[in-house]
């Protein structure tokens, strides 16, 4: 359950993370419009793996392949996996 689970950032001087706990951190930066990393790591080590946009450009190009997708389906509940040609 991601609403238990998840801490968005750090307060204090206390950093532990609990057993389970999921921290999630949002920040903005010089021109990077998007930046998604899932990070996994362990004692001595880390595994990154990043999605970095500097222009909106990309995400709109994605909008609009969904909407081409779309508009000869019939009403439903569709998500980027249908569009993709990802989903079981």
């Amino acid at each position: 359950d991601l609403n238990k689970d998840v801490v968005n950032g750090r307060h204090g001087t206390d950093v532990e993370r609990k057993r389970g706990e999921i921290g999630m951190h949002a920040l903005r930066s010089g021109d990077v419009v998007g930046r998604h990393t899932v990070s996994f790591g362990t004692m001595g080590e880390e595994l990154q793996l990043a999605h970095i946009a500097t222009t909106r450009d990309v995400f709109a190009h994605g909008a609009l392949r969904a909407a081409k997708w779309l508009a000869d389906k019939g009403p439903g509940r569709y998500s980027m996996a249908d569009v993709l040609g990802l989903s079981s």
